[in-house]
Parts: C-alpha cells; structure tokens; sequence
C-alpha cells in the first residue's frame, strides 16, 4: 500500500497536535467551540476550536503564538491534564506505568486457573469481583492487591506470580467525540426505511424522543449508577438511527462517577453483545491497549461479529488507539465535508474506512438537534452500513458485508486502499 503522506509542514503538525488534546483526558465532558480563528503566523483556520483545549494550555485563541504551540509544551499540557484527572479523583483513581488513568487498587486477570488464583491469594490478592463472560469463553477476574500497592506494582507482581497468566490494568476509555455547536435543523430520516440490528458501547441514550421514533432501543448499564441518557451515547445512537437500524442494544459503560469507562465494564458490554448474537457493534471510545479488552474483542470477532471503531482526535503524531487498532476491528477515520482528512484524526494502527466527521447533524438530551464533530461520529455511519447488510453475527456474513461496503465506499486519497482513508468514504445515503 502506499505510505501516508507527510503532512504539509511544522504548522500542521503543530495543529494538530493542538487538537489532539482536545480527546486526550478520559472525561465525557462536551467540548464547546469556540469561535472560527486562525492560528496566528500560519493562516491556517482553527473551526470549533474546544474550549477545554485552551484552558489545557492557559491561552486564549488570541495568546496563541508559535512559542506557545511548541510540541514540547503541548505534550506537557496533556500529561498536565490527565495528572489534574487522577489528581481530582485521588480515592478513585491512578496512573500506570505510561501515564494512562487507571482504577486504583485494581487488576484485572483474564481466566486465571485455579492454581494462580491460590498464588496470587497466598501473596495477598482478594477476589473482589469475577464475571464469567461465557458467551465470550471467557472469565474476569478483579483483583484487590496487598495494602498499601500501587496498580503499577500490583500488575508487575501478578505477572512475576503467574507468568503465563494474562493480568492488566483496569483502564479507563474516554469518548472519541469533539464538539457540539448551536441547535441545527431536524436530524435525518432513514433512507429506504429501518431494518439490522446493531450494538452500541457508550454512554447512555435519550432515547424517548423524535430521532429514535420506530426504532427499538434496549440499554443496559456496566458501570456504577446503571444507564443514565448522556449527550455521547445519544449522539452516537441517533446516527445509527437515522442510518436506518431498526435496533439498537445500547451498553452503558460509564454510569455514573469517576471509574466509568472502565476496561472491566467495557469487557462485560462486549459479552452482552457476544449473548444477544449482534451482528455489528459500534464502540466510539479510546484509550491505551488492554490484555483483557483485546481478549475480549478477539473472542467476539471470530464468532462473526463485526466491530467498528472510532480511531480518536489525538492526531497523526499521537500513539495509536485501542480498540480501533486491534486487529479485526473496522477502525473508522473522520474527514470534513470538502472530503479532507480531519486534523485532529489519529491513525491507528490500520484504517479502513472514512465517513463525515464534520458538521454531523446529531440528536441531544432533550429532544434537541446539534452540530457535532469528531471521529466518534463518523464510526456510527460505517456501523449502520455493515448493520443493513449482515442480518447474523456470522463470519461469513462478516466478510460478505466488509466486501460489499468496500466496493461501494468512494475512493480518496492514493488510488485503491491506503493508510490513511482505508477502502474510502463511506456515505450513509448509498
């Protein structure tokens, strides 16, 4: 395949690593744009600029200069940012060992034997939960560490107790949304009427309003606090919705309080989907690679089922997410509507389709219509695609489906597949 292209010059990529903040820290906090500027001494145009992003730095658009954009001072904002997270959380919450938020206090073990159960209890791990996710073939295990250890050394001695043994962090997913701007006019209706099934890991959907009507909404809740409507979860579901799924099975992962998005609620919404035999699953969230998550995802795609991915806002020089990255998974990039690759897009260990990540029309809580933007609305459009193609959670089905939409997708950038826009756009009316 062809190599990415480099991007134009230093102010580009100084863009966008401006922009890859916007996404970094793990919170479900809108980001709210600001207005229309241009990044002083580049001319480039910096739209819908997140608020939250400036705060990051202690500038305002105007107190942007070069200086203060530096990639250095940018990375030092973001590790500041999710520092402030843990810190505002103490009781809660920690780092690992690469700076990522984490659950304090806690391990996750994927089906550990008998044997290492007893090593690990006699070097003073507790049980505190286990979920037998058997739909998935597999199970859970929580771990509670020894008084006074860190995550970091719990992990570290679990591995040192059973080598062969499959023990992480219990890692937090932030949503892989941008913005919302002012109320727009009424969402989309569904071209061709309603028909799939589709699944849904997010937050909680508002679902007792208009871009939900004649559609079947299940939820359920996997984090503290159960399922609760959030402005995420509803935008998510609404592009499914006007994609023309008629039902959508929707997993709260983060409930209510600081540990939502767990990697350990994440994992008990993939065994649902596995259950409930969903042919396409939506999962608009990221964060660093997790030996339980990818166990999970692993075990639901070779039972057919096709998972889409938002590859995340951390931009081109950020580290590649999970889980669009894992291998199986349909990562999903965002471009804008002139067709233009997303600044703020990362790249993933693989793309394989783009779809609008800009101006999407989106439902909110309370019944009103927003503008949104980010590549966590772009994921929804490729699910509700492959969720009127594959009727079964089948491989075969699988296959069949991802073919198809590729000969259909409209091909960008370098003739045929590439790194960067995968089989091409993917519109949600074709």
């Amino acid at each position: 395949m062809t190599p990415p292209r480099p991007p134009p010059g230093p102010a580009f990529a100084t863009l966008c690593c401006l922009l890859a903040l916007a996404a970094a820290a793990p919170t479900r906090a809108q980001l709210l744009p600001s207005p229309a500027s241009v990044l002083p001494g580049s001319g480039l145009p910096l739209p819908e600029l997140p608020e939250r992003l400036l705060r990051g730095v202690g500038q305002t658009v105007e107190q942007l200069t070069p200086d203060k954009l530096a990639p250095e001072v940018l990375a030092a904002a973001r590790l500041d940012r999710l520092r402030a997270l843990v810190r505002a959380h103490p009781r809660a919450l920690e780092l690992d060992d690469q700076g990522q938020p984490v659950v304090r206090g806690e391990v996750l073990a994927v089906s550990p034997d008998a044997g290492a159960l007893t090593r690990l209890q006699a070097a003073g791990f507790t049980v505190a939960r286990q979920s037998q996710a058997d739909a998935l073939g597999l199970v859970l295990v929580t771990l509670t560490p020894p008084k006074g250890l860190s995550a970091r050394a719990a992990v570290a001695r679990a591995r040192e107790i059973d080598p062969g043994g499959d023990y992480d962090f219990n890692h937090l997913y932030a949503d892989a949304g941008g913005g919302t701007s002012a109320p727009a006019g009424d969402a989309a209706s569904p071209a061709g009427g309603r028909q799939g099934r589709a699944g849904l890991l997010d937050g909680g959907v508002d679902s007792g309003q208009a871009a939900f009507s004649g559609v079947k909404v299940q939820q359920r809740g996997f984090a503290p606090g159960g399922a609760r409507p959030s402005p995420h979860g509803t935008a998510t579901a609404s592009l499914l919705a006007s994609g023309g799924v008629g039902e959508i099975l929707a997993a709260d992962v983060y409930g209510q309080g600081p540990t939502g998005g767990s990697a350990e609620a994440i994992v008990g919404a993939l065994s649902w989907m596995a259950q409930a035999r969903v042919p396409v699953v939506n999962i608009s969230l990221v964060g660093p690679a997790n030996g339980p998550l990818g166990a999970a995802v692993k075990a639901l795609v070779a039972r057919g089922c096709l998972i889409v991915a938002a590859v995340g806002n951390d931009g081109p020089a950020a580290p590649v997410l999970y889980p669009a990255s894992y291998p199986g998974v349909i990562a999903v990039t965002g471009v804008d509507r002139r067709r233009r690759l997303l600044p703020e897009a990362g790249r993933a260990a693989h793309v394989d389709f783009a779809a609008y990540g800009a101006e999407v029309r989106v439902a909110a809580p309370g019944g009103r219509t927003v503008t949104a933007r980010g590549t966590s609305y772009a994921a929804p459009v490729v699910t509700a695609r492959l969720a009127r193609l594959s009727d079964a959670a089948d491989p075969a089905s699988a296959r069949r489906a991802t073919a198809r939409l590729a000969e259909t997708a409209i091909d960008l950038g370098a003739p045929g597949p590439d790194p960067l826009y995968g089989h091409g756009l993917v519109e949600a009316g074709r």
